[in-house]
C-alpha cells in the first residue's frame, strides 16, 4: 500500500502560476460565461504558447479540447483539474459547488460522458455534505471499475455489446472467496444501481447529475448490466444460444389489417454527412423509387444542403447541431452508430401517423427493386413487425459508373467453399466475401410501442423482434468502396470507428487484422491495392466468377439524371 499511495500522490502536484496568473476568483460572475464560446487558444496571444506555467499549459490544453463549447464548460474542467491536486486555492471547492448549483442543467446538456464522470468524482472528493461525497465516491468507484474490467474484456475478442455464451463458463473460485453472481436469481446489479439512484435523490445538486449518469448507464447496450440481462433471458429459456423461432414477437397494431383499404405509405430515415451532391443522389433515387417521405438527419448541419433538400415536399431535414441535441435532453453520443440509432428510433415514433413502414439505411446505400416497394410491403404478413432487405456490395469501376454488385454466398445459397475459388488470396479472411455488413437493413412497421430501430435490426423491449419477413425482390446496393480512392480515403476512419474495427472478427484473422497487417507492410499501398483489386475491383474475371455461382447482380444506378429530374438541377 505505501507504493500504491506513493504512485497516486505523484500525480497530485499542485498547479503553479506565472506572475500575473491566478485561479478563477470566488465571486466570478457565471451568467455571462453561459453564452460566451471557447475559442482556439492559438488565436489568443494571452493563451498561445510558449507556456509560462503549468496553469498556462492546463488552460491551453483544456481550451483546445473544448473549443466551441461555452466558457462554463471550460470553467468546470479547469476547476476539476485544480481540485484533483494535493493543494489548491481555498475558495475553489465553493466555486465548483456554486457552478453546479446554479448551472447544473447547462453542464449536463453539454458535457460528454467522460467529463460527467469527472464531475461526479469531484463531488466525491469535495462535496458540500456527506450525501454528495458518498454518492460521488460510489459512482467514481463504479465507473472506474467498469473502465478497468471493460478494457480487459476487449482482449477476449468480443465486442462490448456481445454477451458470452452460457456453455463455456470456466471453473474456479472468484477472488477473495466471493460467491459467484447468480445470473438467474442475482440482484447485485439492480441493487447497486437502485441504491445509488435513491441515495442521490436527497440532494438537489447531486440528483440531476447522478440520475443522468445512471440513466446513460442502463440504456447503453455495451455494459455488463445489459450483457447479464441478455444472458439471464437466455438462461431462463434454458437456451445457451440466441433462441430461434418466433420467441420475441412485437405486437402489430390492428390498423395493419386495414392497409388494403388505402394506399400503403413508406419512407426512409438516415443520419448522414457528406457533400450535397452525394446526399442529393440518395434522396432523388429513393423519391423516384416511390418513397413517400425521407427523414434526413444532418450529422454535420449545412445551411446550403438543408435549403436545397427542403425544396422537395417529401424530404424532411433535421439539422443535428448542438442546440438540437440539447433540446433532445441527451448529450450527443460520441459514436456515430449511437447517433444513427437514436435518430432512427425518434423518426419511427414521430412518423407513426404518417407512414406505415420506415426503413433505416445509410447515405451510401440504395434500394433496388424489380417492382414497387409499396406492393412488396403490402404483401408481407399482417403479423410481421419488420422486414429485412439483403445487401449487395458494389464492385468498383474505373470509370466511376457503378452497375455491378456481388451477393454473399449465403444469399445466393452457395456453400462457403466458393469464397476460396472467387477470392483465392484473401477469401478465407473475409466474412462472406464482403468488406461491409452482410446482415442487410430493416424496414420497421410504425406504431408499435416499446420498439427501437437500430442499424440492422428492430428491437422490442430490448431484444430483436422475431416476427419479421423478407423483401425478396429488393436488394440494398451498398457503395461501400466504389473506387480505390474512396477505399483509401475512408480506411483510417473505418479502422478506428467503423466496419474495420478490431474485436468483431468472425474468422481467426478477419478483415480488420488483415487490413492492419497489409497497411503495415513496407509496401503498404501496393499490398492494399492487391487486396482491393482481387476483392473489390469491377473486373471481367471477378464478374465471371461471381456470375458462375449466382452471386452477380447487374443493375445500373442512374443517379445524376435522377437528381435533375427530382430537383431540376445538379448541385
Amino acid at each position: 500500500m505505501p507504493a500504491v499511495l506513493t504512485q497516486m500522490e505523484g500525480r497530485r502536484d499542485a498547479i503553479d502560476y506565472a506572475p500575473g496568473e491566478c485561479p478563477p476568483p470566488a465571486d466570478l460572475d457565471l451568467a455571462p460565461l453561459a453564452v460566451r464560446i471557447v475559442t482556439d487558444p492559438e488565436t489568443d496571444p494571452a493563451e498561445a504558447k510558449p507556456f509560462r506555467s503549468s496553469y498556462h499549459r492546463k488552460r491551453h490544453d483544456l481550451r483546445c479540447e473544448l473549443t466551441g463549447q461555452t466558457e462554463l464548460v471550460f470553467l468546470n474542467a479547469l476547476l476539476i483539474a485544480h481540485l484533483r491536486k494535493r493543494s489548491f486555492a481555498d475558495h475553489l471547492p465553493a466555486l465548483f459547488q456554486r457552478l453546479w448549483r446554479s448551472h447544473g442543467d447547462h453542464l449536463i446538456a453539454r458535457l460528454d460522458q467522460r467529463w460527467l464522470v469527472s464531475a461526479v468524482t469531484t463531488f466525491g472528493d469535495h462535496g458540500a455534505n456527506a450525501q454528495q461525497r458518498s454518492v460521488g465516491l460510489a459512482l467514481s468507484v463504479l465507473f472506474g471499475t467498469m473502465k478497468l474490467y471493460e478494457s480487459e474484456r476487449l482482449y477476449s475478442g468480443h465486442p462490448p455489446d456481445r454477451p458470452f455464451t452460457l456453455d463455456r463458463k470456466a471453473q474456479g473460485a472468484l477472488p477473495m472467496d466471493m460467491a459467484p453472481y447468480s445470473i438467474t436469481n442475482g440482484g447485485l446489479d439492480v441493487n447497486m444501481i437502485g441504491r445509488l439512484w435513491t441515495e442521490a435523490e436527497g440532494d438537489p445538486v447531486m440528483r440531476p447529475l447522478a440520475h443522468h449518469l445512471l440513466d446513460l448507464l442502463i440504456h447503453d447496450d455495451r455494459t455488463l448490466f445489459r450483457r447479464f440481462q441478455i444472458m439471464r433471458r437466455r438462461k431462463t429459456r434454458q437456451d445457451p444460444a440466441p433462441a430461434k423461432g418466433n420467441t420475441n414477437p412485437a405486437p402489430v397494431p390492428a390498423s395493419a389489417a386495414r392497409l388494403s383499404a388505402r394506399p400503403l405509405r413508406w419512407g426512409l430515415v438516415t443520419t448522414l454527412r457528406g457533400p450535397l451532391r452525394q446526399i442529393a443522389r440518395f434522396a432523388a433515387h429513393h423519391i423516384e423509387l416511390g418513397a413517400d417521405a425521407l427523414h434526413l438527419y444532418l450529422d454535420e448541419p449545412d445551411a446550403q444542403t438543408a435549403a436545397f433538400l427542403a425544396r422537395h415536399p417529401a424530404i424532411h431535414v433535421t439539422a443535428c447541431d448542438a442546440g438540437w441535441w440539447q433540446a433532445t435532453g441527451k448529450p450527443r453520443p460520441d459514436q456515430h452508430q449511437l447517433r444513427q440509432a437514436h435518430n432512427a428510433t425518434r423518426a419511427l415514433r414521430e412518423t407513426a401517423t404518417q407512414l406505415d413502414w420506415l426503413g433505416h439505411i445509410d447515405v451510401d446505400e440504395f434500394l433496388l427493386s424489380g417492382h414497387p416497394i409499396r406492393d412488396q410491403l403490402a404483401g408481407l404478413s399482417r403479423t410481421d413487425a419488420a422486414a429485412r432487405v439483403a445487401p449487395v456490395e458494389a464492385l468498383a469501376a474505373d470509370n466511376g459508373v457503378v452497375q455491378h454488385f456481388k451477393r454473399t454466398h449465403h444469399h445466393a445459397r452457395q456453400p462457403k467453399t466458393v469464397l476460396q475459388d472467387i477470392y483465392p488470396t484473401f477469401g478465407m479472411h473475409l466474412y462472406a466475401g464482403f468488406l461491409s455488413h452482410t446482415s442487410g437493413k430493416i424496414f420497421a412497421r410504425t406504431g408499435i410501442d416499446d420498439t427501437r430501430l437500430g442499424l440492422h435490426t428492430l428491437k422490442y423491449r430490448g431484444e430483436d423482434v422475431t416476427n419479421r419477413g423478407r423483401l425478396a425482390d429488393v436488394v440494398l446496393a451498398h457503395l461501400h468502396a466504389p473506387s480505390w480512392q474512396h477505399f483509401c480515403d475512408h480506411l483510417a476512419f473505418r479502422q478506428e470507428r467503423g466496419s474495420y474495427r478490431m474485436g468483431s472478427e468472425r474468422v481467426e484473422m478477419g478483415q480488420a487484422q488483415l487490413l492492419a497487417f497489409l497497411a503495415a507492410e513496407d509496401d503498404g499501398d501496393q499490398s492494399l491495392r492487391l487486396f482491393f483489386d482481387e476483392v473489390c475491383a469491377d473486373t471481367p474475371e471477378l464478374r465471371a466468377k461471381l456470375d458462375a455461382h449466382g452471386m452477380l447482380v447487374t443493375r445500373p444506378l442512374d443517379l445524376d439524371p435522377a437528381v435533375r429530374r427530382v430537383f431540376a438541377d445538379l448541385p
